[in-house]
């Protein structure tokens, strides 16, 4: 089983990216995906979910607005565009499947800096 999160990067306030995650060794259309990150010195959030069939889509009211969340179950990938970043969404940004095991990937570095 692998999750290979890539796209994080050194991004200007107000910037753009766009998280890949890309998954390995299960069945990724039947799990459900979701993104979470961690800052320094906080706890892991979760940032947004998606169900199995791309429907049941949630955010944490930090990003509403401006992440939004998709898979491609042909391309076994979720996906995190992030828009008008802040230097708060700076955090590792992780991806994890659930389904009856939970996997999750190493996570990628995201920094929102002037």
């Amino acid at each position: 089983v692998k999750l290979v999160e890539s796209g994080g990067g050194l991004v200007q306030p107000g910037g753009s990216l766009r998280l890949s995650c890309a998954a390995s060794g299960f069945t990724f259309s039947r799990y459900v995906m979701s993104w979470y990150r961690q800052a320094p010195g906080k706890e892991r959030e979760l940032v947004a979910v998606i169900g199995s069939a791309g429907d049941r889509i949630n955010y944490a009211d930090s990003v509403k607005g401006r992440f939004t969340i998709s898979r491609d179950n042909a391309k076994n990938t979720v996906y995190l565009e992030m828009n008008s970043l802040k230097p708060e969404d700076t955090a590792v940004y992780y991806c994890k499947a659930v389904r009856i095991s939970s996997y999750w990937g190493q996570g990628t570095q995201v920094t929102v800096s002037s």
